[in-house]
Formats: C-alpha cells, sequence, structure tokens
C-alpha cells in the first residue's frame, strides 16, 4: 500500500483542481468527517444522499438537521420507483434477494446521481471490512456508462478512533443510533446491533453472507 497522505490536504488539493466534485454521505460517523472537511474547502459540494426510503427515523432527523445547520446542497438521489411501488411488484426484497434490492434502490440511483460529476468523495475505510482492505486514497472506479470518475477515500488509513477523536475536536454530534450500540448503520430493515463486537459491520444483512450494498463493487476499478 503506498503512502497515505493527510486527508484534510488530500480533500483540498482534490477540490482545488476538480470542479465538478460531489460527496456520497450515509451520515454516519466517517461521511460526517469527510463532509466536515469537503465543506471547509467548498461549503456548496452537492451531498449526495441515498434516499431507499428504509432508513431510519434517527437518520432522516440527523441528516435534515446538518443539512439545515450547515446549510448543504443535499442532493436526494431515489430509485425509480417508491417503496410501495417497489414492495407491490418484488414483495419485502430485502429479506429475499437483498442484493438485488441494493441494486435497485442504491446502486443504480448512485450511478446516475453520478453522471454529472468528475470526482467522487467517500469516508470509506480499511478497516470497516475485509473487502475493503486493500483500499487506496484515490483510484478511478468506471460507471455503467463506460466514464470513468476519481473515487477520493481521504480516511482509507483512519481507524474508528481517529473518526471519533475527529468528531470530538470538531464539536460534531455523532448519529444518535450509535449511543444505541450501532456501529454500522444503513437501512432500517437490514441494520441490527452487531453480532461479532470485533466486527463494526456484522450488524448488516445478518446472516445473508453480505458484506456490502454493491455501490461500492459494483463498478469496475482501473
Amino acid at each position: 500500500m503506498e503512502h497515505d497522505l493527510n486527508p484534510a490536504e488530500l480533500v483540498a488539493a482534490q477540490l482545488a483542481s476538480t470542479p465538478a466534485a460531489c460527496l456520497t454521505c450515509s451520515f454516519q460517523a466517517e461521511d460526517m468527517v469527510v463532509l466536515d472537511m469537503a465543506r471547509k474547502v467548498r461549503p456548496d459540494i452537492p451531498v449526495l444522499f441515498l434516499e431507499t426510503g428504509y432508513h431510519f427515523a434517527e437518520t432522516y432527523a440527523y441528516r435534515d438537521r446538518y443539512a439545515r445547520e450547515w446549510n448543504l446542497q443535499l442532493i436526494n438521489l431515489l430509485p425509480l420507483t417508491t417503496v410501495e411501488q417497489h414492495e407491490t411488484q418484488f414483495g419485502k426484497l430485502y429479506q429475499s434477494k437483498p442484493t438485488e434490492c441494493c441494486r435497485i434502490r442504491k446502486v443504480e440511483p448512485l450511478f446516475r446521481g453520478l453522471s454529472r460529476y468528475d470526482l467522487w468523495l467517500t469516508g470509506l475505510r480499511r478497516e470497516q471490512s475485509p473487502t475493503r482492505a486493500n483500499l487506496k486514497q484515490v483510484e478511478t472506479h468506471v460507471l455503467p456508462d463506460g466514464r470513468g470518475i476519481w473515487k477520493v477515500s481521504p480516511l482509507a488509513a483512519w481507524t474508528n478512533k481517529d473518526v471519533w477523536a475527529y468528531l470530538k475536536a470538531n464539536a460534531i454530534d455523532p448519529l444518535p443510533l450509535y449511543s444505541k450500540g450501532y456501529t454500522s448503520i444503513g437501512c432500517e430493515p437490514c441494520t441490527q446491533l452487531p453480532l461479532d463486537p470485533d466486527n463494526p459491520r456484522s450488524g448488516r444483512w445478518a446472516g445473508a453472507g453480505k458484506l456490502e450494498c454493491g455501490i461500492h463493487t459494483f463498478s469496475e476499478r482501473r
């Protein structure tokens, strides 16, 4: 693994060189760190939120609070169908075919939303999952239309301790669900308290043998 750059400096340099930039934000702790770094450089950076229709009420309230307090340019990326239409057609797909549910309600809307940008900031970290162990701070991902986009994960080398230290130092309140014991937070039906205390993502899609929703694995890297 190459030597990692200072995250804040990397964010500033990338935003200075690439006007068409955005940030995906689930409003989890890591994303709040990258969002704070980015908004200090470019306050109007588009903040893309995957509005699946299945999030916790606490997530929506927290999103709306920080969108208001930080005056965010929040863009809610919507699937092509409402939850009602989706469940009428497929039933509770998150139970029967969770990967397909993620593809429809997360992956497709995201890649459609990314089509107008050249740079994509994320809060991914290597420590989060075995599927992210070889994560680079800067990669090129190929979108479905064949176009490449810079994917920048400034916190790739950071530990969970680093993330929480930043939140404390910058007076950023974390998503309240963390105080209830959740360690990785996505859609409410697919998020439980962690089954393994040493694996923060063990509460996601519990029992489905699934580690990723797909937005970080469906696109080709080069």
